[in-house]
């Protein structure tokens, strides 16, 4: 009896110990990066109970099984929760999982926009009928392994940026059943690997030409506002009902252009053409002469014509030089200028290009002196550039209001609507007929005088061109009876000024956790403006006023473009900004802004997170009045710096992260600027920051940070 006692006992003690140290064995068994980026996922989406498996903390989603997470290696490889009503948003440490081939949410209900710190070795991506809004995220170009693409049924609005250049891996994209607008981008042709295309039921415009010579087997545009016509190569698998398409017969190609066919699936290894240059066509190619070879022997005509009567004159001539100088020049310029306007009909009548026509035709004609056709040459070459230059179309991406439409919107840009002042101008909150709510920028006839209508079309044109998920969207404009107005999305939390600054019972204080996601998106809106879009776009207005809240406390940087697109923009900047306390040094010797100025001043707005203080606060002691010549010797002395805190957390955030977050400032805020680092170094030390304040048993507070305002008159800044 006392042995069986005894072995029980040493089998439950053995037991106990496997047991015991099983959790310590098998937390090794997950990659650390990417068990926290799954804890922070899992916050984000409010803890659901039906993702069994999944914790908060000290977690091994490979060891433990999590629902829907398989592993490879101690990597986490795919995430498939499609399904399961998940609700909230995704987080913001996705970008560390890097060995993830397939995150798969559709059939949710998640929210707020797609965030742009996606997993770039994806292959699969499906964010299918959710509540996404926002637009498509330029992340999404750096995933040059993805292979499919579904974010159809959620509430996707605004242009499609130009970013596909680099995906031609991508066979599925699936973008119906939203609201996107604008255009097809250029960087379509580049998708040489697409067989299937969903893009309807959204308020896409223009034509589809960009996709004539995709290797589509399925393509759906049906009911957007697509104009033109419908390309040949695309007419036997285009789903197309619910457009605008133009009748009768599509112009010709212009003279010499091989017939257009389209790259078939039928032979796979056709697939990763852009389209076929074989003179030999298929469909209607085959059926005859087209419009363009006609075009092409009328001018060959033509050409033929005016040798002829070149050399008939001169046989009919037998004067000296000079005479044969003048008869030249009498009876072949009226033949000339003939010609041009035949060949011009011609050309209005096929869309031909003036530069690639007008040059051989003038050569063909006979080699003349130079001052022979200055009437017709110069005329043709030196007027056309002038046009270009100085008339710059609105761009097609956004909507164009009248004024009439913004004064109703504004009540007459009442007080009442008034959102704030800022450096070019004012902003009042609109509310439109259809209850949509937008901010109107109304700017400043000192920052672009009523004759500058050109530059407000190219600024325009460029303001249009940024889209990124932490920056505000310009989403129209109006251009009437010398007036300029920008039209942006409205953001219902107000500025980072107002939660830091302007205490209300509508807010709570900021708690850490959010304050360091508003840097990192902020960060990330700067990185986008001066490492990804090319040329480089120096913001030179940051500021707390300009840092934009939505309803979950996302930032988005406004102001972006302007000050670099308005001709006269740094003088305007230099007269308001004095004092301020945003300005880098080298800015205030020479009044010359630079990436550089940019990340100092982003420095500063980390130091507003910090201590809760102002740039500049006259009401303080003078030794203080400068937040950054106060801050700056104490963010090395972790006891000052617990000092320096804003009170309002009330001591409620993990030290080691206060003490790196503090270490960028310090790098940001440099005199030098060459000592300042990039932007993306600053998101890379953000970043890191986060992914260890996650894995710190001592971090507190949600990530969801203050309680959103509920006020129907939110009002927020522009600046």
């Amino acid at each position: 009896m006392v042995k069986n006692w005894r072995k029980a006992l040493i089998l439950v003690v053995f037991a106990v110990c496997i047991l015991g140290f099983r959790p310590r064995f098998v937390s090794g068994e997950t990659d650390q990066g990417d068990a926290s980026a799954l804890e922070v996922m899992y916050g984000a989406l409010n803890s659901p109970q039906q993702l069994t498996g999944w914790t908060a903390s000290n977690g091994d989603p490979c060891g433990q099984s999590w629902k829907g997470v398989t592993c490879s290696n101690n990597r986490v490889t795919e995430i498939k929760l499609s399904n399961l009503g998940l609700s909230g948003t995704l987080g913001y440490s996705l970008q560390s999982l890097t060995s993830l081939k397939e995150l798969d949410l559709s059939h949710n209900n998640l929210a707020g926009d797609i965030p742009y710190n996606i997993p770039q070795n994806l292959q699969r991506l499906n964010f299918e009928s959710n509540q996404f809004t926002g637009g498509v995220p330029y992340s999404i170009s750096q995933m040059l392994s993805l292979q499919y693409l579904n974010l159809a049924h959620n509430q996707l609005k605004n242009a499609l940026n130009d970013m596909f250049w680099s995906l031609s891996s991508l066979s599925t994209l699936d973008l119906s059943f939203n609201s996107l607008t604008g255009s097809l981008p250029t960087s379509f042709q580049n998708l040489t690997g697409i067989s299937s295309m969903y893009l309807q039921n959204n308020q896409f415009s223009g034509t589809i030409d960009v996709l004539a010579n995709l290797p589509l087997d399925n393509l759906d545009v049906s009911n957007n506002r697509f104009t033109g016509w419908v390309p040949d190569q695309l007419k036997s698998i285009t789903k197309k009902d619910g457009n605008s398409w133009s009748s009768g017969p599509a112009p010709p190609p212009p003279p010499g252009t091989p017939p257009a066919t389209r790259s078939t699936r039928k032979p796979k290894s056709d697939s990763n053409g852009s389209g076929s240059d074989s003179g030999s066509g298929d469909g209607s190619s085959s059926s005859g002469i087209g419009g363009g070879a006609i075009a092409g022997i009328v001018i060959s005509i033509l050409i033929v014509g005016a040798i002829v009567a070149f050399f008939l004159v001169k046989r009919r001539s037998r004067r000296s030089s000079s005479d044969i100088e003048k008869l030249d020049n009498q009876p072949l310029a009226p033949l000339a200028s003939k010609e041009v306007q035949e060949i011009k009909s011609l050309k209005s009548s096929s869309s031909f290009d003036s530069q690639s026509l007008d040059t051989p035709i003038s050569i063909s004609l006979r080699p003349p002196p130079v001052d022979r056709h200055k009437s017709f040459d110069e005329e043709e070459f030196n007027k056309n550039p002038i046009v270009v230059k100085k008339s710059v179309p609105p761009p097609t991406n956004v909507k164009s209001y009248s004024v009439a439409d913004l004064q109703m919107a504004t009540d007459s840009f009442s007080v009442e609507n008034l959102l704030g002042e800022g450096s070019f101008g004012r902003v009042y909150r609109a509310q439109f007929g259809d209850g949509k709510v937008l901010a109107v920028k109304k700017i400043d006839s000192s920052a672009l005088p009523n004759g500058m209508s050109d530059d407000f079309m190219e600024m325009l044109s460029n303001i249009s061109q940024l889209h990124h998920t932490n920056v505000t969207e310009l989403v129209g404009y109006c251009s009437e009876h010398g007036q300029h107005l920008l039209v942006y999305e409205f953001h219902k939390n107000g500025s980072l000024h107002d939660f830091l600054h302007i205490a209300d019972e509508f807010s709570k204080p900021l708690i850490w956790n959010s304050r360091v996601k508003i840097a990192l998106g902020t960060a990330r809106a700067l990185e986008y403006l001066h490492e990804v879009c090319s040329p480089s776009v120096v913001h030179k207005n940051i500021k707390s006023t300009n840092i934009l809240l939505d309803a979950e406390l996302n930032p988005h940087l406004s102001d972006s473009g302007l000050a670099t697109f308005i001709p006269n923009a740094d003088e305007v900047l230099n007269s308001d900004d004095v004092g301020s306390g945003y300005r880098a040094p080298e800015v205030k010797m020479s009044g010359q802004y630079s990436l550089k100025s940019d990340v100092y001043s982003f420095g500063v707005v980390m130091l507003e997170l910090l201590t809760g203080r102002k740039p500049f606060d006259g009401a303080r002691p003078r030794l203080e009045q400068s937040l950054v010549r106060w801050a700056t010797p104490q963010l090395h002395d972790i006891d000052a710096l617990s000092k320096m805190v804003d009170p309002a957390l009330e001591g409620l955030y993990p030290v080691k992260s206060l003490s790196r977050f503090a270490d960028v400032i310090a790098l940001c805020v440099q005199p030098e600027p060459e000592f300042r680092p990039p932007m993306s170094e600053v998101v890379e030390a953000l970043v890191r920051l986060v992914q260890r304040a996650n894995m710190s048993k001592r971090t507190t507070g949600s990530d969801q940070g203050a309680s959103p305002r509920t006020n129907p008159n939110d009002t927020h800044d522009y600046m």
